[in-house]
Formats: structure tokens, C-alpha cells, sequence
């Protein structure tokens, strides 16, 4: 097993405490976002050993903490894709792969559903997300994307911009599998795409992870959705942080995710 920890982004919209550090160094309830992640990480047994990170924008920070670190040196002008395959030489053939975000926080419970999900690949959908959403913002489907399954939970559809709540059976965290036998096909895919054209409005190298997993399903790929009721959360902006930080001082943020 190996995970890999995307961190690279500026996270612009959470200046000025980004100013001198990460996204995921952020502290929400005393503790950085990467601490909650790692320890959920060391809870389900697997050792910083096999964990990754790839940063960026002040990646000095991670240093305190003890795995492998890959830079992604074109951080202010690529996407979360092109940060992934900066960390390709840690992946391995026959080893399963989390690929997480480096903004959100997760209970055990939230990535144990996802090592045990089978398929090529299983990503993480909250089927409880609307709480979660109306607690951060008046209307959640200015910020929601659309994410379709069929009967089978295969997911059909995921990122677009909604219309209805109907176009959202659950909603994407940023947590994904990929089975071990499917690595080297995982990156060959990546390396074949064609890179001139646009994917969902972007170019190749700022197309947003959303639309790389919509590329595999179109492709073929059997991309499962793994479904989990709350237990986790995502840290955008300076309105989430501060509206967490209230739940946490009011006690309802456990609610959505054991801190």
C-alpha cells in the first residue's frame, strides 16, 4: 500500500494563513490538516514508510514530518493532476495507491471503506454531503458537482456544474483507490492523453482530478464509488475555517467528523 498526499497549491482563498504555509498546514481544532490525515493514515496500519507527499508552495513546512516528500516545482501554474505523477517514481506495480488531498481531514472509518472497496478504482462520496454544505453556505449547488452512479454504484458522471440535486447522488472528497494491478496502466493512461487539447475548460496540465477519473471512465475504467456517511471534512476558504472553528468551540462539528 502507498499513499500519496497532494499538497502543492497556494491555497489563495485561505490567505493570509496560507501566506506562510500550506493548505494542509493550516490548524483547524489546535491541529494542522495533515496531523488528522496522518494519524487516520497510522490507525489503519500502514507506516509513513509507504506515505508520500508532493508539495509546492512552502514545502519546507513538511519537513517536521518523517516521509518521502516530491516537489512539484511548476506548482503556481499546474493543477492537482501534473502534482499526482510529480510522485510517480513512488509508485508501484501490484502496491494499491490512496491518492489524497492534502485539505481535508478524515476519520478511520473513511479510509478503511476505501481499502476495502475491490474495484480498479474506488473513490470516496459522502451520501450525507448536503448537511456538510449548508453549514458552510446559503445554496450548495453554487459549490457541489454533479456526481451520477449507476445500480452497480459505478460512477457514470462526476464534476460537472449541477443544475438539480438530482445530478448529485453524493458527493466527491478527494479520496481515491487505485488497485495495484492497474499502476502501470494507471500511468501509461496518464502519459498517453493528448496534451492539446482541453479537458472541462483546462488545459492538459491544469485539468482538475475530477476530469482525469471522468478521462478513465470514458475510457473503459471500472471506477466505483465507495459511500461513507460524514467523517470528514474539506478546508477551502476562510469562511470554512472559521465556521468549523465555531463548531468546534459549540461541539457540533463532531457531527461531521471525530477530531
Amino acid at each position: 500500500m502507498k499513499v500519496v498526499i497532494l499538497a502543492a497549491g497556494e491555497g489563495k482563498r485561505l490567505r493570509p494563513y496560507t501566506n506562510e504555509v500550506p493548505k494542509c498546514m493550516v490548524d483547524l481544532a489546535g491541529k494542522p490538516l495533515l496531523s488528522y490525515q496522518l494519524s487516520s493514515i497510522e490507525k489503519c496500519n500502514i507506516t509513513l514508510d509507504d506515505v508520500a507527499i508532493v508539495g509546492g508552495h512552502k514545502m519546507e513546512s513538511f519537513e517536521v514530518f518523517q516521509m518521502k516528500k516530491f516537489e512539484n516545482i511548476k506548482y503556481s501554474t499546474t493543477n492537482m493532476v501534473s502534482t499526482l505523477f510529480c510522485a510517480r517514481d513512488f509508485m508501484k506495480d501490484d502496491e494499491d495507491l490512496i491518492i489524497s488531498y492534502g485539505d481535508i481531514v478524515y476519520e478511520e472509518k473513511v479510509l478503511r471503506a476505501v481499502l476495502n472497496c475491490k474495484n480498479e478504482v474506488c473513490v470516496a462520496a459522502d451520501l450525507e454531503w448536503e448537511n456538510l454544505w449548508r453549514t458552510r453556505m446559503t445554496n450548495p449547488l453554487d459549490d457541489a458537482e454533479t456526481f451520477i452512479m449507476d445500480d452497480e454504484q459505478l460512477i457514470k458522471e462526476l464534476g460537472k456544474k449541477p443544475i438539480s440535486f438530482s445530478e448529485i447522488q453524493a458527493q466527491y472528497i478527494g479520496l481515491i483507490k487505485i488497485r495495484g494491478d492497474k499502476i502501470s496502466k494507471f500511468i501509461k493512461d496518464y502519459e498517453q492523453m493528448d496534451k492539446s487539447i482541453d479537458y472541462d475548460g483546462k488545459n492538459f496540465d491544469n485539468m482538475y482530478m475530477t476530469s482525469f477519473i471522468q478521462y478513465l471512465i470514458d475510457t473503459g475504467w471500472q471506477v466505483e464509488a465507495c459511500l461513507v456517511k460524514n467523517g470528514w471534512l474539506e478546508l477551502d476558504t476562510i469562511e470554512d475555517l472559521k465556521c468549523f472553528e465555531r463548531m468546534a468551540s459549540d461541539g457540533s462539528l463532531g457531527d461531521y467528523f471525530k477530531f
